[in-house]
């Protein structure tokens, strides 16, 4: 959001001030949608996103004076609060030129250099400086300025043979693995073991998983990965309790877990067809705190242990311990008012994490504070031992993260870190073919200015811990470094527009964490794309995301595997999209029949009918690429379900594309008919909550075995087969 060139003069009229405070902040006044229409802006719709912006817009007068202000800031300082830039670049500077001046770098690692510039050119010419986040100091006779320099790459990272980096990867929902030990939803151990296999059986270079982000556990509406409680912590559902070392340490534990009540209760979770969210967390909760009461114990003694949790806990530092107070004390309000869910119902007093009325509670209750910061901790333990045990395995990637764009506005995020947000909109999507009335997803949108100012400290602090204990980061709506759909509060989802963010500095600072975490990048570019993003992306060597169902040409014909980008990944489906098999079954149509997302039988009819001519166009396409027999059916109406044949063959022509990625979920691996998430549900589909097909005792048994045999074999064929475990 650069500040274009306005005249200081007053506006013509109220229309023309609106029009000139809508650029300076960024708000489009017009849009294009995927259909080829153009929408304006309302003057409600600009009006309101602006009054949320702190920007008065009583009258023109207030508009002028806003802009003005806003102008004048930003011309008096001689260096904005924050500059992002590729290394080897110059500063601009807009002090007053003068012969010398005073420059000061206070560098990351603590070292510092110093000396003079001229100004004469209007910037200052900076020495070689190592990648990172430093301090940049300019005194001249005037005036002293002192701004945030972030020094980035000018890529993100890329494995050691680039271009010829071909590689592909199978995904699961975590919580949704099946085995006789856990506790009745996917952890970490599982994890382990199901990598383990995917190494052995396909070849894969790498799990990718759905956000392990820290959410409320409870269905239907909070068990979403993709709205967390904190997008900065993990969810405490996927720790193996019995892998703790505390838990093994504890009698009081083992003799709990070894009655007869426990034991029904696990059984129970691991027979239940999907995922009992509470009861999984109240039981883990149940031990973890037994587990802590162990630590406590030995830590009183000076344990080792001890001190690696307070070495990690002090890296982790303020935000750790404000995660760890909201837990506490949303915990503790629950308890004692159990109609009370979140923080917004909570006294006044304690809905700030600064007032002292909270961090008399932190003081009070240091014992349960300490408790989901240990809880943290053993979380990110038993993620890294697993992401090392892909890495030992041989795997190329290993663990493949996911981030996720949205957080709960109920959330620890928004109690937490509330200046970071901005009131009074919400986001969402336009109209498209996927939503023809667009999508309201409910959370407030960032606060641009607030993270400019800041340093990005927030916004790099959330990717560098996305990217930790992983090979690779997919980037939820990476068009939210570009802009963002804001429906303002009491507007239809249609009313909304986008504004614009610092995509630049965003996307630099992206690849500088891909590049200390050695992690690739993937933004996922669906949806209405402005026609710069995809550029930018391939400019920084973020990958593209490209799926199977969307990829048709300008006469909406599936395009053949060789116009699909080098610098993609590619993929089926999403969480939101029908498997391979319920599309080829329909099923995703009739779910949203029976749960009212279509209108009628007469809507439902249009959509098999519309499925069925891409199902023909993709049968088409088979043949002429020679992946099914000549002799083989050409009629789509004689294939009412996904054949051996057509799994076979659209498998190998995903594997076939230039894409650097091929990712494959397993519910397409194991040809799953039905799909994790309903988008238009809550209670009337099972979201978030499917497990797996197959547990993994068995994965080494027919029919897995065969899908595994037919991924591994055309990973071969297209050079994407993963080595494996090193040679001894």
């Amino acid at each position: 959001m650069a500040s274009p060139p306005f005249p200081v003069q007053p506006s013509r009229d109220y229309a023309e001030a609106l029009s000139r405070a809508a650029e300076l902040w960024g708000i489009e006044q017009s849009y294009w949608d995927i259909f080829g229409n153009r929408h304006f802006a309302s003057e409600q719709a600009i009006r309101t996103i602006l009054e949320s912006l702190g920007v008065d817009t009583g009258n023109k007068e207030s508009i002028d004076a806003a802009i003005r202000e806003t102008q004048q800031r930003q011309n008096v300082e001689p260096l904005p609060p924050t500059i992002v830039i590729t290394a080897g670049s110059s500063v601009s500077v807009r002090a007053k030129p003068v012969a010398v001046a005073d420059v000061h770098l206070q560098l990351e690692d603590g070292s510092e250099r110093r000396f003079q510039s001229s100004l004469a050119e209007g910037h200052i010419s900076l020495p070689d400086l190592p990648l990172g986040y430093h301090q940049l100091t300019l005194t001249t006779g005037e005036s002293r300025c002192v701004s945030r320099l972030i020094v980035c790459p000018q890529k993100a990272y890329a494995p050691a043979n680039g271009s010829n980096f071909r590689a592909a990867g199978v995904g699961v929902s975590l919580y949704g693995l099946r085995s006789a030990a856990n506790w009745g939803c996917g952890d970490f151990t599982d994890l382990m073991r199901f990598t383990a296999w995917a190494v052995d059986a396909l070849g894969a270079s790498f799990i990718a998983l759905n956000p392990l982000h820290d959410i409320p556990n409870r269905a239907p509406y909070n068990t979403s990965p993709y709205l967390p409680n904190c997008s900065y912590y993990r969810n405490h559902i996927y720790i193996d309790v019995q892998a703790v070392p505390e838990f093994a340490r504890s009698c009081w534990a083992r003799h709990l877990l070894g009655s007869a009540a426990v034991q029904r209760e696990l059984a129970g979770l691991r027979d239940a067809g999907e995922v009992q969210y509470e009861r999984v967390s109240r039981i883990k909760l149940r031990f973890l705190k037994l587990a802590f009461r162990q630590f406590l114990r030995e830590r009183r003694a000076g344990s080792e242990r001890a001190g690696e949790f307070q070495a990690w806990a002090g890296r982790e530092g303020d935000l750790l311990r404000r995660f760890a107070i909201h837990s506490a004390l949303d915990a503790a309000i629950h308890r004692s008012h159990p109609d009370v869910w979140n923080w917004p119902a909570w006294p006044e007093p304690l809905r700030s994490a600064d007032s002292p009325e909270t961090q008399e509670f932190a003081r009070k209750h240091w014992r349960s504070v300490l408790f989901y910061e240990y809880i943290q901790w053993i979380a990110d333990a038993q993620l890294a031992r697993a992401h090392a045990h892909a890495q030992s395995l041989g795997m190329r990637i290993g663990l493949y993260h996911d981030h996720a764009l949205a957080t709960d506005r109920f959330g620890a995020d928004l109690w937490m870190l509330p200046e970071f947000y901005v009131s009074g909109c919400r986001v969402g999507a336009p109209p498209d073919e996927f939503s023809p009335k667009g999508q309201d997803w409910g959370f407030p949108p960032p606060n641009s200015d607030a993270h400019y100012r800041d340093g990005y400290r927030v916004y790099s602090d959330s990717i560098r811990r996305a990217c930790q204990h992983g090979g690779a980061l997919r980037i939820d709506h990476v068009m939210r470094f570009f802009r963002l759909y804001w429906i303002p509060d009491g507007m239809e989802t249609n009313a909304g527009t986008y504004v614009r963010d610092r995509y630049e500095d965003l996307i630099r600072i992206l690849a500088l964490e891909s590049v200390r975490n050695r992690a690739i990048m993937v933004g996922e570019d669906l949806g209405t794309v402005p026609d710069h993003a995809r550029e930018t992306l391939a400019k920084f060597g973020i990958l593209s995301y490209r799926l199977f169902y969307f990829e048709q040409n300008a006469d909406r014909q599936f395009k053949p595997p060789g116009e699909y980008p080098q610098l993609a990944l590619v993929s089926v489906s999403t969480h939101d999209l029908p498997t391979l098999a319920g599309f080829w079954q329909n099923r995703d149509i009739l779910a949203r029949r029976e749960a009212g997302v279509l209108p009628d039988d007469g809507a439902v009819q249009r959509a098999i009918a519309q499925r069925l001519a891409d199902k023909q166009k993709i049968l088409d396409l088979l043949h002429r690429l020679r992946l099914v027999p000549d002799n083989w059916t050409r009629n789509a109406a004689y294939l009412p379900e996904l054949t051996g044949e057509l799994h076979h063959a659209i498998v190998g022509f995903l594997m076939s594309t230039p894409c650097m990625l091929m990712l494959l979920n397993q519910e397409d691996l194991f040809k799953d008919t039905e799909q994790q998430n309903l988008p238009g549900t809550t209670a009337e589909y099972p979201n978030w909550k499917r497990k797996m097909k197959y547990a993994l005792e068995e994965l080494c048994s027919t029919p897995a075995r065969e899908f595994a045999a037919m991924f591994r074999e055309w990973a071969e064929k297209t050079g994407r087969l993963d080595p494996g475990r090193p040679a001894t």
